[in-house]
């Protein structure tokens, strides 16, 4: 792999009553998309979000194509303290030990899920005893985002974004504006479930996604723990996956017994990576085979986005 490091100037343009533009000069470097990339890859790889790329690059979906060029920012911080992820650690845990905000960890390192990897290098940012104005963020929603993603991107939880917002259910909109309140040291979300609870996340996943792209495996379990999040739905992985409606199983392993089966490692791997907050389902809360089903119900409904053989879907 080729990599070019180069100085970008980036011209950003603000909206809200007033248009402002500034430019900015970071250090990044330049990158030739390969087959088979794509951004949630390429944004690991380099210890990035895909949302600094696909500003950087200005790119409003997540579509890339193999020869394409991309500037991947770099996110070290000048003056920051370095240090090297160890086997057992979380986001939470270093934060702690460093005495600094999940947040501002996600920040000083552009990354926006819960996923480290041993030997992984994060930069510490210098320990603040608060933060400025309001103690508030403000973050604009994209399509594709939901309560469960922004709360676990930011550290924070679901009713304390609902409260700050004055918002009465999940349902928000692209460009809507989030105050996002700081919350100190929030356990990442896999924290939140019992390593049952996981386990049991990673059969069905197993049962309802084996043979299909690693992205469909994970754009299962994220929609299960998009129910979770979900008021409509039962408040935990078990409830949701055992739930049953007018005396039918919502998930079809729970009918023909195939949730007993154990799960593999990619599986346990897919539900994990859902865990951090990758939603390739893009918010959605149910989905389907349309070669195996003529349930006229699921297919009216809207759907977010097909990955193999599933259409997923949000109602």
């Amino acid at each position: 792999m080729t990599v070019k490091k180069s100085k970008i100037f980036l011209s950003l343009m603000i909206t809200g009553g007033l248009l402002a533009s500034f430019s900015t000069s970071i250090s990044a470097r330049s990158y030739q998309v390969k087959p088979g990339d794509s951004l949630y890859k390429i944004s690991k790889s380099f210890g990035t979000s895909v949302s600094s790329i696909q500003s950087v690059n200005q790119l409003w979906s997540s579509n890339i194509y193999p020869g394409q060029i991309l500037i991947i920012p770099e996110t070290g911080q000048s003056g920051s303290a370095k240090y090297t992820v160890k086997s057992g650690d979380t986001l939470y845990l270093i934060a702690q030990r460093h005495n600094v905000t999940v947040n501002q960890l996600r920040s000083a390192n552009g990354i926006w899920n819960d996923y480290l990897w041993v030997g992984q290098t994060l930069y510490i940012p210098k320990s603040t005893s608060g933060s400025s104005g309001s103690g508030q963020e403000y973050y604009t929603v994209r399509s594709g985002d939901s309560l469960y993603l922004i709360a676990n991107q930011y550290g924070t939880s679901i009713n304390a974004i609902k409260s700050a917002n004055n918002l009465y259910n999940n349902t928000i909109y692209p460009g809507q504006k989030l105050r996002i309140p700081q919350t100190q040291n929030v356990p990442p979300a896999s924290s939140s479930f019992s390593a049952s609870d996981i386990e049991l996340l990673a059969r069905l996943v197993r049962a309802e996604a084996e043979g299909e792209p690693y992205e469909g495996m994970v754009a299962v379990a994220a929609t299960v723990l998009n129910r979770v999040a979900d008021p409509r739905y039962p408040n935990s992985i078990p409830e949701v996956i055992y739930q049953v409606v007018n005396g039918v199983p919502q998930f079809s392993p729970v009918i023909d017994g195939r949730i007993n089966l154990p799960a593999t490692a990619t599986s346990r791997k897919a539900a994990q990576d859902a865990l951090n907050g990758w939603d390739p389902s893009r918010g959605a809360t149910g989905f389907y085979n349309p070669a195996k089903t003529s349930n006229w119900w699921v297919k009216s409904q809207p759907s977010t986005t097909r990955i193999g053989d599933h259409v997923f879907f949000k109602y």
